[in-house]
């Protein structure tokens, strides 16, 4: 039997009531050249049985059964059965739009240096979506270029894990997905950007991504705020840009909030050599000894600092943009958004 074109790794686990349309987006794929592989990682509901009802019709689908110890596993387990070399992910609550296949597949051919490419996706619920996940949503599906989604992979996950599809070499090479206290996507991201590896997104929404209360990134604590701030922490204190100029590090933004989440970095052995803000209330106070200016403070100072922005509000961060650039410092390079 010949390989097929690409490899689909879809775990589930008690998803009975959505997968039967997923599976449906997937069969009906425009490149049907494919082989589905439906992990079960320990269901207890009809789920497998609409698997395994998929796989008599149509023998591009697998069903596979894991141990049940969880989706890093699951996930491994695909990578390591997959007969392709190009793997898309997906998600068993999701849906794919019929050409993403094909065109994915195109771009990475064509492309053959890119280890990861997403796609823009349109979020849907049962339920009327939650503002924090339709901003998500939409701060997402703006970081389309590979430069936007370099600068800004500290300030969230710039790709919806069940958009992508991924070179299995690369991933491979990588070490595959990682056990662990942090979201397995948002560190495989991390952990191939520090690589060099190349990270990208078509700007077609590809992907209808289901929003729901269960969503694992509400109720697992691998998901939490917490365990984000470590992750990029540690990231961060291996990133070249910030080990290039450890000591001109400088933060924006003076407040309690700011200082918690910076504290994840600061006690891995970085001190910053100011702390920026715009309220006068703060200014001339000191941080550990460091001062607290305003921005004008960073025009004369040369070789210039690197500035870690971690103001969160999507409002404020553009306004700092702007002052950024009016100062001349270039986003990616003189200075990086930090969640």
């Amino acid at each position: 039997m010949s390989d097929p074109a690409v490899s689909i790794l879809m775990p589930f686990r008690d998803a009975g009531t959505t997968l039967g349309a997923c599976l449906e987006s997937i069969a009906t794929q425009t490149l049907g050249d494919f082989e589905c592989l439906c992990i079960d990682d320990g269901s207890s509901d009809g789920g497998p049985d609409l698997v395994a009802a998929a796989q008599r019709r149509d023998g591009r689908f697998r069903h596979i059964r894991s141990p049940g110890t969880g989706l890093v596993s699951a996930l491994n387990l695909g990578l390591g059965r997959a007969r392709t070399e190009l793997v898309a992910r997906m998600d068993a609550d999701d849906l794919m739009h019929p050409k993403r296949l094909a065109l994915q597949h195109a771009a990475m051919r064509h492309d053959p240096e890119l280890s990861v490419l997403g796609s823009l996706v349109h979020a849907f619920s049962e339920h009327p979506l939650t503002a924090g996940f339709a901003a998500y949503v939409e701060w997402q599906n703006g970081r389309r270029s590979e430069q936007d989604i370099a600068s800004d992979i500290y300030l969230e996950s710039p790709l919806a894990h069940p958009s992508v599809m991924l070179r299995r070499k690369h991933v491979l090479a990588a070490g595959g997905y990682r056990h662990g206290p942090f979201p397995e996507d948002y560190e495989l991201w991390l952990r191939l950007h520090q690589r060099g590896a190349r990270l990208a997104k078509l700007p077609r929404i590809l992907l209808q991504w289901r929003d729901h209360p269960s969503r694992l990134t509400r109720v697992d604590p691998r998901c939490a705020r917490r365990a984000f701030d470590r992750l990029r922490a540690a990231y961060l204190a291996a990133e070249p840009r910030l080990l290039a100029r450890r000591d001109r590090l400088v933060i924006w933004g003076a407040g309690r909030r700011t200082r918690q989440r910076a504290h994840h970095l600061l006690e891995r052995g970085f001190s910053p050599v100011a702390w920026i803000d715009i309220d006068p209330r703060k200014l001339g106070n000191r941080i550990d000894g460091a001062p607290v200016v305003g921005p004008e403070w960073l025009r004369q100072r040369r070789p210039k600092p690197l500035v870690l922005v971690y103001v969160a509000s999507h409002g404020a961060r553009g306004l700092i943009e702007a002052e950024l650039a009016r100062l001349d410092y270039c986003k990616g390079v003189d200075y990086l958004h930090v969640g």
